[in-house]
């Protein structure tokens, strides 16, 4: 694990300044580094924790705000149509939530809680990623055809569309993340059982790896370089070396798995699958299931904190929210939300 204090060229990423200067980072803050240089983010400083879970509600249009600290819902933003994916620049204060019947994102204040910009995007976006070192968001669009955008890029310092990218083939894209340290970002290609590589300084696909079929959700663990991709029909979870672009491990978890968390400081990857009402904890160290934890109906999405240890499941069938303590592997609340809560995003 990496530090923020790693180096004198490092910057802490919750307080926003010269590790060398930040004397609470080496205890608390287990975030991946950034480099200083021209991918470092811009934006407001924030405080050292936040601690604030983000939640869509598929069904109602909108998303539930809980204090981490409380376990209660502190605020309810209306967003666009169908929230489908949630992803969070701590630097910054920003939460982009993609709205698949909209076609647009919703940015919004995380020191306000309201929405501050709609931004129209690709047909049908499901989720979205953020690059926390470049400030950079981008959507997979659930509906493009061959020749139109499967990712759409914004720049999270204008609110407005900088770039489209268009992956050959009927792909339906439906997870999306980016790797901070290497300015990767990953598509799931629902219909195509591929993940597309793309690189984040040029915006072109690198490649396309081969998974198994349906994939589904994708979650990135910056400091081990590995990529963990729920394969919706196979039940498994495959493991990319981001170094290789390899599968170097299958890991078989329950049925029809949802969104993936990664617990950085850990080392450990959180899958919610739908029809087994649980949750497959995987070592990021052996790629091995080392337990599995009942949590409520339908479980799809999936939210880590790693400062906390706690991870957020959304429970699609009873409108709910089950928090798991990362020490016990144990469910220690249940949080009544919107309509069909479908994705978590984490401002740590």
């Amino acid at each position: 694990m990496d530090f923020c204090n790693y180096c004198s060229n490092c910057i802490c990423l919750k307080c926003n300044i010269d590790a060398c200067s930040c004397s609470n980072c080496s205890n608390v803050c287990r975030l991946p580094r950034v480099h200083i240089g021209p991918f470092r983010a811009t934006g407001p400083t924030v405080p050292l924790t936040v601690n604030s879970i983000y939640v869509a509600n598929f069904n109602d249009n909108t998303v539930s705000v809980i204090d981490g600290v409380t376990n209660a819902v502190i605020a309810t933003i209306p967003v666009g149509i169908n929230p489908a994916g949630v992803d969070v620049n701590p630097l910054t204060e920003r939460i982009y939530v993609a709205n698949r019947l909209s076609d647009n994102v919703s940015v919004i204040d995380g020191l306000t809680n309201t929405v501050i910009a709609t931004v129209p995007v690709g047909d049908e976006a499901g989720d979205v990623g953020v690059n926390i070192a470049t400030n950079v968001i981008y959507t997979a669009n659930f509906n493009s055809l061959d020749l139109t955008e499967d990712v759409t890029v914004i720049s999270g310092l204008t609110n407005t569309v900088i770039d489209t990218i268009i992956i050959p083939g009927l792909n339906l894209a439906t997870g999306i993340g980016a790797n901070p340290l290497t300015n990767r970002i990953y598509v799931a290609n629902f219909n195509f059982d591929t993940v597309s590589v793309i690189d984040g300084a040029t915006n072109t696909l690198i490649t396309n790896i081969p998974v198994q079929v349906n994939p589904f959700r994708l979650g990135i663990n910056p400091d081990t370089n590995r990529i963990y991709v729920s394969n919706f029909t196979s039940n498994t979870v495959s493991v990319i070396d981001g170094v290789t672009n390899l599968v170097i491990a299958t890991v078989p978890v329950g049925i029809t798995p949802g969104e993936v968390g990664v617990n950085t400081s850990t080392n450990i990857i959180y899958v919610p699958n739908r029809n087994s009402n649980n949750v497959s904890v995987i070592s990021g160290l052996t790629n091995t299931v080392i337990t599995t934890i009942p949590v409520g109906t339908n479980p799809n999405g999936v939210g880590v904190n790693p400062i906390t240890n706690s991870i957020y499941v959304t429970n699609q069938d009873d409108n709910t929210v089950s928090v798991i303590n990362g020490v016990t592997n144990t469910v220690i609340a249940t949080i009544s939300v919107g309509a069909r809560p479908f994705s978590v995003g984490v401002n740590p």
